[in-house]
Formats: structure tokens, C-alpha cells, sequence
């Protein structure tokens, strides 16, 4: 199969779909790999090492688009590489579709075969494809926070860890999956003041083994959520429905009563986001004001640490990566029932019943597609 790796656009995005290593065990397995100009140089993967690696460097992402039989990409296509997407074309990437209505009408329009790295599954129902990155979304979520929360940024001006004879910053973190436990880990280390709150009497029982008396676990609740949030220094939104749109866990009204310069990142943005006053931001302009609270709503956060998310994310989606290569799609997808949950477009029609539902679109069972 002849596999393309485009240079990714999307503001200060510099994550690449695959590094040098991940081309090479592409070639070994016999596939040809096509990378376009300069698509890793900004986190030091040169076209020489690809080069090295056993790829043919193309100038261009329509040269990329035009002859490979699969794209793999990191972030969503934006509207100028839909327009290059074809036919049967496979394209395996992060798609947050649901949140996305015109992307979603671009993908079945263009008749390709679109691949949801956060909805490809494991026997447990975890995701181990957006697992590397809400680890990473986590962890940086209490660093921007806490950036944010400086008087300079526009916020409090308190430092989350405090000094001695001066109260520390609070931390509330709604969800407490893979994002929301790796965001307390940075917020406790910091000598936060730390609330998770969350749904799941397992998943609660689990942090307070994990964390004890470091953090306080409480279970989510309308009343709990308002009282903590409201007392809070940054709130961090971290809940995922998979494939589907965030609930809106923060109201207006409770923003409106939160601590003037206090900080809100909402990890879930990128499907829809979790606070009713969330709005996409970019790493150019991460943040803006609502009611004198500090919003940070980056829909790429891991990009501000691209080869560190590069690498991480590649070992998860390398193994999918090669049975698409190997088996082609139809036979891959009807072997690995964890890969077809991450099918949600094929030929124009959507298989993924959560970006179905929330979008309106008739729903087609992947099995029928195929």
C-alpha cells in the first residue's frame, strides 16, 4: 500500500502522523511511504531521517493526497484537504466529529473511508488510541492552567502550590478517566489543593486507592459540581463521552459565580466542550474572558509539546496502522472489531452511531457497510 503523511496545518499544530521509526516499520512490512516536505522538521524528524528511513519526500499535500492510498494524519482534515480526499481514499486520524458538522459533511461528500483514532477501541472498552493524548491534555492542562491563573495572563495571580502562612490554590477536575487523573497527578505534585469529581462509584473507589488523602474524590453530583467550582481557583473539564458531544457540566450561571480571574480549561473541547461557555481557541489565542473568568480552550493542547505527543501517540496507533497496510481496509475492519469502532464515514454514509445521533444522520451499521 502506498501510505501518505501530510504536513499538518491546523494553527501550531507540528505533530506528525508518523516519525522516521514508525516509517521505517511501514517499508519493512513492504509498504511505500510518501511524506511531504518538511511535515516533522519543526519537532527535529528531518526529511533526511525520513529520507534514511526508506520514504520519498513530496513538496506538496495535493501531490501527497493525489497517490496515496491511505493518509495518516494526526488532527482533522480542515476544509482545504477535504477537498483533496477521494473514493475508497482511507484516512486515519483524530476526527472529533461530532462536534464538527461541516467536516463531517466534507468527509461523506468526498466518499473516503474515514478512520476515528478516539472511537478505535480495546476488548475492555478503553480507548487506546486517544488514551496517549488525554494523558497528555491532562498533564498540560493544570501547566496552562496555572499560567493562566498569573495576574499577567489575565488571572487571580495565585500560585497554586501557595507558600507558607498563605493558602494554596484549589483545583476541581470534572471526570476522573485517563485526562482527569493525569491533570490531578500535576495539580497534587504542585501542592494543590485537589477535588476530582466524577460519576462512576468504581472509577471513584479506584482514585481514592490511587490517591488517598491527596486528593478529594467526590461523586458528581448537581450540587457538588456548583459548591466546588465556584470555590475553585481552576476548574478542569475532562469528561468524554466517546464519539459523542461533551454534557455541559458548567452552566452560565455558575460561571457567572465563580472567583473573578479564575481559570477554566476545558480539555473536552475538541468534542464540543464541557462548559456552557466554552468556545474553540487556538495556541495563538488560547484563552479569552467570560464574566471575568479566564477560559483556556485550546482543541489541540497536545500540540504545545508535538514530540513528545508524536512519539506517544505512535505507539498506540502503529499496531492499526499496519493491519490497515497489510490487510486493506475491508478485511481489516472485518477482522478487528476494536479497529471498526473506529470506523465512522465510509462512501458516504456514517457508522458511528454517537456522531449520528447528534449530528442527524441516518445511521448505517459498520458490518452493513463494509
Amino acid at each position: 500500500m502506498l501510505i501518505g503523511i501530510p504536513k499538518e496545518i491546523k494553527d501550531h499544530e507540528y505533530r506528525v502522523g508518523a516519525t522516521p521509526s514508525g516509517v521505517r516499520e511501514l517499508i519493512g512490512a513492504g509498504h511505500q511511504v510518501i511524506v511531504q516536505k518538511n511535515a516533522g522538521a519543526a519537532i527535529d524528524f528531518s526529511d533526511e531521517q525520513y529520507i534514511a528511513a526508506g520514504a520519498k519526500i513530496l513538496a506538496t499535500a495535493e501531490e501527497i493526497y493525489k497517490k496515496a492510498d491511505m493518509i495518516l494524519k494526526v488532527k482533522e482534515p480542515q476544509k482545504s484537504e477535504c477537498a483533496l480526499l477521494r473514493k475508497d481514499q482511507i484516512l486515519f486520524s483524530y476526527l472529533h466529529l461530532a462536534a464538527e458538522p461541516e467536516l463531517t459533511k466534507m468527509l461523506i461528500k468526498s466518499g473516503c473511508v474515514a478512520i476515528a483514532f478516539e472511537t478505535v477501541s480495546a476488548n475492555d472498552g478503553s480507548l487506546p488510541l486517544l488514551a496517549p493524548m488525554s494523558e497528555v491534555a491532562g498533564k498540560l492542562s493544570i501547566q496552562a492552567g496555572a499560567r493562566a491563573l498569573e495576574k499577567a495572563q489575565g488571572g487571580r495571580g495565585v500560585l497554586l502550590g501557595g507558600v507558607p502562612g498563605v493558602a494554596r490554590g484549589k483545583v476541581t477536575i470534572l471526570g476522573g478517566g485517563v485526562s482527569g487523573a493525569n491533570a490531578a497527578k500535576v495539580a497534587i505534585g504542585m501542592g494543590a489543593e485537589v477535588v476530582i469529581l466524577d460519576k462512576s462509584l468504581a472509577r471513584i473507589r479506584y482514585l481514592c486507592d490511587i490517591f488517598g488523602n491527596s486528593a478529594n474524590v467526590l461523586y458528581a453530583s448537581l450540587e457538588n459540581i456548583e459548591k466546588n467550582a465556584i470555590d475553585s481557583d481552576i476548574v478542569v473539564g475532562a469528561v468524554l463521552i466517546p464519539g459523542a458531544a461533551a454534557p455541559k457540566l458548567i452552566s452560565a450561571a455558575i460561571v457567572k459565580k465563580m472567583k473573578h480571574g479564575s481559570v477554566m480549561v476545558d480539555i473536552s473541547i475538541d468534542q464540543g466542550g464541557c462548559f456552557e461557555t466554552s468556545k474553540p481557541t487556538s495556541h495563538s489565542n488560547p484563552t479569552y474572558v467570560t464574566d471575568n473568568v479566564v477560559h483556556y480552550c485550546v482543541t489541540n493542547m497536545p500540540g504545545a509539546v508535538a514530540r513528545t505527543s508524536t512519539q506517544a501517540l505512535e505507539n498506540s496507533t502503529l499496531p492499526f496502522s499496519l493491519a490497515l497496510a497489510n490487510k486493506g481496509y475491508k478485511k481489516a475492519l472485518t477482522d478487528d472489531k476494536n479497529l471498526r469502532n473506529g470506523l465512522n464515514v465510509i462512501d458516504g454514509k456514517v457508522t458511528y452511531k454517537a456522531v449520528a445521533d447528534s449530528l442527524g444522520y441516518y445511521f448505517v451499521e459498520a458490518d452493513e457497510a463494509l
